[in-house]
């Protein structure tokens, strides 16, 4: 007789939730919030000025005006308030060259996590492959596999500044190939896909007939370079689904609202099976949202915040022998090579307690991810304690014993 893990599908049966084994990543059990318990800096945690209010009060007041609201305790539609999506239609023909009809090509939903499994799930059955730029946000090799899909890992050269090229994706075609899958810009790496490797993409999408899911989560933070909307491309719109977040860019992870925009065929399936896979978003979550897009001018300190520590982070780590960062291109987080210094896993380790800092272990992040590790720097609202923390790590990576 099977035990019940045993009649569970390999990801699910496989996976480690922290109830029989210690487990330290952000998003598991309690062990990681232990952390902080103990004086430790939480760096892994990709939630603007966490824990540290960071709320405007514009939005705050939006949403306690929502709470208090008799449709507080009530659903909205399934497919998202019409009032957020309207404003939604304004910004993504700003923001991202994409003149859409917010009655039928947004999709409001539970933060964007929800709307990536939601983006992938109509395209990927048993034994579908999809292609994945890695390093790679994990979720997306785990949503594919939870779906009997197969995440085939297109490993990018940091030497080239992780971009894409078309005969990397042509090197991992195979007939089962149904999708790429693309965190533009890049989480882990912050890295903005160039224009001219977006155009190859959307060549190779093209050619091959496939299905192209872009999460755009860290778009909103770019120091000034072009970030280009791939469904933005000619002959794009159609064959693409594209995520977005209220979380990363404007602070609002506990609200939980994210939004997903594509074309009228494909919306036409989500709309209609929106209630039995996400439900309804948050509604005075989406309030808030609202607010936030109306009142956005307190994204300008966030920025500050964001220019001042990628700077630092670059002047600091860089100074330690063998370690290696480049300047990070996008959002609030650092990719920090120290594959010179020795295994990955267990420098993380040693950070805690010898920094007292927890960073990301870059090997979650797919292949090529060994031998690095992910810093957020958008935590704490105190610019200096970052700064103290990342002083701290570099006099920690100092005294490492070399390999």
């Amino acid at each position: 007789m099977q035990t019940i893990k045993e009649k569970m599908i390999p990801a699910f049966r496989d996976a480690n939730g922290g109830l029989f084994q210690a487990v330290e990543k952000a998003d598991v059990g309690s062990a990681y919030q232990d952390l902080e318990k103990q004086g430790v800096a939480l760096m892994g945690w990709a939630d603007p000025f966490m824990p540290d209010r960071s709320l405007p009060e514009p939005v705050a007041a939006a949403w306690l005006d929502a709470v208090r609201a008799e449709s507080a305790p009530h659903y909205t539609a399934p497919i998202g308030d019409p009032a957020l999506k309207a404003a939604l239609a304004k910004k993504l023909k700003q923001q991202n060259g994409l003149t859409v009809d917010p009655e039928r090509n947004i999709l409001i939903t539970p933060g964007s996590d929800s709307g990536l499994y939601f983006a992938i799930l109509p395209f990927v059955g048993q034994g579908d492959e999809v292609l994945i730029p890695s390093p790679s946000y994990p979720n997306n090799f785990l949503d594919v596999k939870i779906m009997g899909g197969v995440p085939v890992a297109v490993e990018l050269d940091a030497a080239d500044g992780y971009q894409l090229s078309r005969a990397q994706l042509e090197a991992k075609y195979t007939a089962r190939t149904r999708m790429v899958l693309l965190t533009h810009p890049n989480n882990p790496t912050t890295t903005i896909y160039n224009r001219a490797s977006l155009q190859a993409l959307a060549d190779f999408v093209q050619e091959h007939d496939l299905i192209l899911v872009v999460d755009q989560a860290f778009e909103d933070y770019t120091f000034g370079a072009e970030c280009l909307t791939p469904a933005a491309l000619p002959g794009m719109f159609e064959r693409t689904v594209t995520v977005f977040s209220f979380s990363k860019g404007m602070g609002l992870s506990g609200m939980r609202v994210g939004y997903i925009v594509c074309s009228d065929q494909i919306m036409d399936s989500m709309y209609a099976n929106a209630v039995g896979v996400i439900g309804a978003t948050s509604t005075s979550g989406q309030k808030a949202a609202l607010a936030a897009l109306e009142h956005s001018e307190f994204m300008q300190e966030f920025a500050r915040a964001y220019e001042v520590r990628r700077r630092k982070a670059y002047e600091i780590l860089n100074c330690v022998p063998g370690v290696h960062m480049a300047l990070p291109e996008s959002g609030f987080l650092g990719w920090i090579d120290v594959s010179e210094l020795g295994n990955s896993t267990e420098i993380a380790q040693y950070l805690v307690t010898h920094a007292r800092v927890s960073l990301n272990d870059g090997v979650n992040y797919g292949p090529g991810g060994a031998g690095h590790l992910r810093i957020v720097l958008g935590v704490y609202k105190d610019d200096q304690k970052v700064i103290d923390a990342l002083e701290r790590i570099r006099d920690a990576l100092l005294a490492y014993p070399r390999k």
